[in-house]
């Protein structure tokens, strides 16, 4: 007569382990964990792998209040960019005194680098203290814009 081995199913019931042991075979702690759980413990583990995923660093939101950076020119940069600009028609001379509009340029502040040695009135939403001590002590004047 010819006995068949039965299942393992069937010949394990009633042990609880069913032939792996105390804790193994169970969920994923015995993979080692979910997803990239122990990624980058040790150096030859999968850490070069995800460092081109979106993995470490800041993800989510950008808040609508930060305030966006200034355009800054320096005084300097427009006393040599202010040929150019007349010829472009970017700026104009009335009465000897050249007048112009940063803001319709792109810039946002002027800084106080620089020596001024003609006479200017320039339109712009900020500009450092220097500026205008400058820019008045050469006969100009600095206008800043009220809708910053």
């Amino acid at each position: 007569m010819v006995v068949k081995k039965r299942r393992k199913s069937v010949r394990m019931r009633g042990s609880a382990t069913h032939g792996w042991g105390k804790n193994k075979h169970r969920n994923s702690g015995s993979r080692g964990g979910f997803g990239n759980a122990g990624t980058g413990k040790k150096s030859h583990n999968k850490k070069p792998s995800i460092w081109a995923e979106d993995y470490f660093g800041k993800q989510g939101f950008i808040s609508k209040s930060q305030r966006k950076a200034a355009v800054v020119i320096n005084l300097r940069d427009v006393q040599d960019r202010l040929p150019k600009w007349v010829a472009m028609k970017n700026a104009s001379v009335v009465q000897g005194v050249f007048v112009v509009d940063l803001g319709k340029l792109g810039f946002t502040k002027l800084l106080s680098a620089g020596r001024m040695a003609m006479k200017l009135k320039l339109i712009v939403d900020e500009a450092a203290e220097g500026v205008v001590e400058k820019v008045k002590a050469a006969g100009g004047e600095v206008v800043l814009n009220e809708s910053v």
